[in-house]
């Protein structure tokens, strides 16, 4: 039987793109013709955040990007239980550390 290749993408992931880039904030804005994330990583106790990716994505990537994101977290807490969301007040500026006075 012979194969279809035609639907197959053969994508290279590189050694220092494999490594990932740590974030834990992401920051979304949108014009009327494409979507930016910026992956932001946030330090205690730091008020400077660095911008350490950005994404630009069209608007109908950006929606396929939510359907893909929402398909995997489903299947995540099935395997592992229900994932918590942060409490509506927002980002906890300091990590949940106490505070300190130099």
């Amino acid at each position: 039987m012979e194969q279809n290749n035609n639907n197959q993408i053969n994508i290279e992931l590189t050694e220092d793109i494999a490594e990932g880039t740590y974030s834990n904030l992401a920051v979304i804005t949108h014009s009327n013709e494409e979507f930016i994330i910026d992956f932001v990583r946030m330090m205690p106790g730091i008020p400077k955040a660095k911008v350490k990716s950005r994404i630009v994505l069209t608007p109908g990537h950006a929606k396929r990007l939510l359907k893909a994101l929402h398909e995997n977290i489903k299947k995540f807490e099935q395997a592992h239980g229900e994932v918590k969301d942060l409490p509506a007040a927002g980002f906890p500026m300091n990590f949940g550390t106490p505070t300190t006075e130099a």
